[in-house]
């Protein structure tokens, strides 16, 4: 990460730490009225090959021991009352501000990856990874949805996993090289945009 994106990036999530901050206590109110504690879901992730850090994400789910890997179909039936909503909207990524003051993450870049998966394409990841992971990128703008329309049909884990490493990481990874190549803070405004205009349409 260059020096420019990273004050960047620390401008930018203290303003939206400011702002977002009720937007987040009613967010957190509500999950705590309709769905109990905890509010928040902590998920170990990848900022480099060897390097993890504990991603913040607003919970969605039910409370289950060992439950991992990407979601897909098969945990439909584990979604909180207010987990649907806050995956559409993602609301349940705001904590990742946090992520981005403490220098784990950028707002964009590629999304971070889980450590079986960086473990299981080290080649892939390795370049990938060069790139300090984001909130949002050309591959969550461009293929996000399809993803998820790809990974909603899976009946169980297995699927969801297998469909996952052979359809979306290297078409996931060609957009996050992509981005790597034409990366500055100007193309990060650009995408920041787009991903704001994406989610209020």
């Amino acid at each position: 990460m260059t020096p420019l994106k990273r004050v960047f990036d620390l401008v930018i999530a203290l303003i939206l730490a400011l702002v977002l901050l009720p937007v987040m206590g009613i967010v957190a109110l509500i999950i705590l009225i309709r769905d109990g504690g905890p509010v928040l879901y902590v998920s170990e992730r990848m900022k480099s090959p060897d390097q993890a850090f504990a991603l913040l994400k607003f919970r969605t789910m039910t409370v289950q021991q060992g439950r991992s890997g990407v979601t897909g179909g098969d945990k439909t039936a584990s979604f909180t009352n207010t987990g649907p909503m806050l995956r559409r909207t993602r609301l349940d990524e705001l904590p990742q501000v946090f992520n981005v003051l403490k220098g784990d993450i950028s707002f964009v870049g590629p999304r971070p990856p889980l450590r079986s998966y960086v473990d299981r394409f080290p080649d892939i990841y390795r370049e990938v990874l060069k790139s300090r992971p984001g909130i949002t990128g050309l591959a969550t703008i461009y293929f996000h949805q399809h993803e998820e329309h790809l990974l909603a049909s899976c009946a169980n884990a297995e699927e969801t996993d297998r469909v996952y490493a052979r359809r979306c990481i290297p078409r996931k990874a060609r957009l996050d090289l992509m981005y790597q190549r034409r990366q500055s803070v100007c193309f990060d405004i650009e995408l920041m945009v787009k991903t704001v205009f994406r989610r209020l349409r």
